[in-house]
C-alpha cells in the first residue's frame, strides 16, 4: 500500500491492515476493550469500546473473522463513592470491598457493579455494538486464573524488576504480585506473608491483625493487581488489539509495563493506539465519574439518533480531544451529519478524495454495516425541525403531515430525530431557542396603528403564505412594514411578540411558512 493510498483510508482501515501485517495471517483476531464498573460508565468510557467495534467492523470487511471482547474488571476494590450514587452514607460502608459484592442503591441489579453494567449492556445494541462480555469477578472468584496466579507468583522477582524500571521509589522486598480479599471481613485491607511454592498462599488481614492460608484453586479470595492483571489477560485470551487511554499509553504508564511483562506470560503486545479524552459541552464540563459530572451513552442517545453518535467517533480521530455537546452546537452536528449524508448520496459536488472520506465516515456510522440507506434522510435542518416541534406542542403525527412529502423511510428516520430534538428543547435548548405560539388568553397589549399592520399581514397570509415561497413571502412582511410606517425591526419584533410573547424568535417568513396560514391567522386575527 503507498503512502498516499494509506493517507486516504480511515483510521479504523489503517488500524485493521497494521492489526493483519503485525499479527500475521490468522483464523481469528481478538480485538478487547473493557473498564471497571466503578461509578456511572460515561461516554468518555465509550470512546474506547466504539474505537474497538470500528477496527473490528474493518477486520471483518476484509474477510477476517474477529472475536471482540469486552472485559468488566468488575473484582476492582470500590475506593470512592461516586457524588451521582443514591444512598451513599450506605456505600461508605462498603469502601474497600470487591465492587461486586457491594450493593446496588440504585436499584438496577443484585449488587453495585453490575448495576454499572446492565446500564451499558442495554445501550450499546442501539449502536451497533455487540461484545462478548467476560465478567472478571466470575473468572476470579472460580479460580479460573489459579494457574496464572501461581506462575506471577513464580516470577515476583522478575515482575518486580520490570515494575520497578518506570518507579521513582522502587517496590519493596516483601511486595507480592497477588492481592489478597480478607475471608473474615471481605476488604483488601490484607498482607501476603508466605507463599508456599505451589498453590498454598498465607496472608494477614490487617484490621483483625489474624492470619490465614488459602489454596488460591479453591477459594474466592486472590487477584492480580492492575500492571500484571492485563498483560496476563492478553496472553490468555490471545489478544491482538486494544487501545488505551492516554493515562495508560504515556511513558511509564501501564502498557509500557505490560509489554514487558506479558512476555513473562509467554505472548507479546496486542498493537494498540492511543486515544484521548472527552468533555462535556452544555452539560457541566469535564467527565468525572466520581466527581458524579457524567453523560452516559443513554444520555447522549436521548439528543442524538444512533447514527449520529457513532458519527461523533467515526468522523475524529481517536488521538483528537473532542467535546460531546448539549448546547447550541448541537445544530452544528446535525447538520455536519447530514452534509457527510449528501455527499454520500451525490446531493453534493465535492472532490473525488472527499468524497472517498465522506462516504467512508457515513458507512461507519451506521449502526448495521448490512443496511445502509438506500436514499438520505429527510433533509430537514435540525433547527427548522425544532420550530416545527414548538409549533405543535411535541406532536410528532402533525409535524409529519406538515413535511408530507418524506418517503416511509426518511419518516422513520425522522420520528428518532424528532425525539432527540424534543428531548433537546425540554432539557438543553437556551431559554431564547424555545418558544410556545400565543393563545387566546395571551394578547399583546397592541397600539391602534400596531392592529391596523396586523390586520394587514393577516390579509397576506390568507391570500399568499401557503402559496408563495419563503423569499417570496418575506417580501409582503417588509411591504407591511413600510406600509405602515413602521420600521423594519419594530414591525418583527410585533409579529414575534403577537405570535410567540417574545421579542426575537426564529426567521420570520420562514416560521410563518412553518406554521401554515391556519394557525398564523387563528392568532392574527386576534386583533
Amino acid at each position: 500500500m503507498s503512502e498516499k493510498e494509506n493517507q486516504n483510508m480511515h483510521w479504523a482501515d489503517i488500524m485493521a491492515e497494521k492489526i493483519i501485517r503485525e499479527k500475521g495471517d490468522k483464523d481469528l483476531y481478538t480485538c478487547a476493550s473493557g473498564i471497571t464498573p466503578s461509578g456511572t460508565v460515561h461516554i468518555g468510557n465509550f470512546r474506547e469500546i466504539i474505537t474497538v467495534e470500528l477496527v473490528v467492523r474493518a477486520l471483518r470487511e476484509r474477510g477476517r473473522n474477529v472475536r471482540f471482547i469486552y472485559s468488566w474488571d468488575d473484582y476492582d476494590v470500590f475506593r470512592k463513592v461516586p457524588k451521582n450514587m443514591p444512598d451513599p452514607e450506605l456505600l461508605e460502608k462498603y469502601l474497600r470491598y470487591p465492587i461486586t459484592l457491594v450493593p446496588d442503591t440504585t436499584g438496577r441489579a443484585d449488587n453495585y457493579a453490575r448495576g454499572n453494567e446492565v446500564a451499558v449492556e442495554k445501550d450499546l445494541p442501539k449502536v451497533g455494538v455487540f461484545p462478548e462480555y467476560i465478567y472478571q469477578a466470575a473468572r476470579y472468584r472460580s479460580n479460573v486464573y489459579a494457574e496464572e496466579i501461581r506462575k506471577a507468583l513464580s516470577m515476583r522477582d522478575e515482575i518486580r524488576a520490570i515494575l520497578n524500571e518506570f518507579r521513582t521509589e522502587p517496590l519493596a522486598d516483601d511486595w507480592w504480585p497477588v492481592a489478597v480479599f480478607s475471608s473474615f471481613t471481605d476488604k483488601d485491607n490484607t498482607k501476603v506473608i508466605a507463599w508456599d511454592g505451589g498453590y498454598g498462599l498465607t496472608y494477614r488481614d490487617l484490621d483483625l491483625d489474624k492470619e490465614e492460608t488459602i489454596d488460591i484453586r479453591s477459594t474466592p479470595n486472590t487477584k492480580l493487581p492492575w500492571r500484571v492483571d492485563w498483560p496476563m489477560r492478553w496472553a490468555y485470551e490471545g489478544v491482538d488489539f486494544e487501545p488505551g487511554g492516554k493515562d495508560h499509553l504515556t511513558e511509564g504508564g501501564s502498557y509500557d509495563t505490560a509489554k514487558s511483562v506479558v512476555r513473562l506470560f509467554g505472548a507479546e503486545a496486542p498493537v494498540t493506539m492511543r486515544y484521548d479524552f472527552i468533555r462535556l459541552k452544555g452539560k457541566g464540563g469535564k467527565i468525572s465519574s466520581s466527581g458524579g459530572e457524567v453523560a452516559d451513552l443513554s444520555d447522549v442517545l436521548e439528543i442524538y439518533p444512533p447514527e449520529i453518535v457513532r458519527y461523533l467517533f467515526v468522523g475524529t480521530r481517536p488521538s483528537a480531544e473532542f467535546a460531546i455537546s448539549f448546547d447550541l452546537d448541537v445544530l452544528k452536528i446535525y447538520e455536519d451529519y447530514d452534509n457527510t449524508e449528501r455527499i454520500y448520496f451525490g446531493l453534493l459536488d465535492v472532490s473525488e478524495k472527499k468524497r472517498e472520506k465522506e462516504s467512508r465516515i457515513y458507512e461507519l456510522s451506521q449502526v448495521d454495516s448490512g443496511k445502509i440507506p438506500t436514499e438520505p434522510g429527510y433533509q430537514i435542518p435540525f433547527r427548522h425541525l425544532c420550530n416545527y416541534l414548538q409549533i405543535y406542542s411535541g406532536d410528532q403525527e402533525k409535524v409529519l403531515e406538515r413535511l408530507s412529502d418524506a418517503s416511509e423511510s426518511q419518516k422513520e428516520r425522522l420520528r428518532v430525530r424528532m425525539s432527540c430534538a424534543w428531548a433537546w428543547l425540554e432539557k438543553y435548548a437556551p431559554e431564547e431557542f424555545c418558544f410556545s405560539l400565543s393563545g387566546p388568553d395571551s394578547l399583546y397589549d397592541a397600539s391602534k396603528e400596531e392592529r391596523s399592520a396586523i390586520r394587514e399581514l393577516a390579509g397576506f397570509v390568507a391570500d399568499h403564505l401557503d402559496g408563495s415561497t419563503e423569499k417570496e413571502f418575506s417580501e409582503y412582511i417588509y411591504r407591511t412594514a413600510s406600509d405602515n410606517g413602521m420600521e423594519n425591526a419594530d414591525f418583527f419584533r410585533l409579529i414575534y411578540m403577537v405570535l410567540i410573547g417574545k421579542e426575537k424568535g426564529p426567521k420570520l417568513a420562514g416560521f410563518l411558512k412553518a406554521c401554515g396560514s391556519e394557525k398564523v391567522l387563528e392568532i392574527l386575527r386576534r386583533y
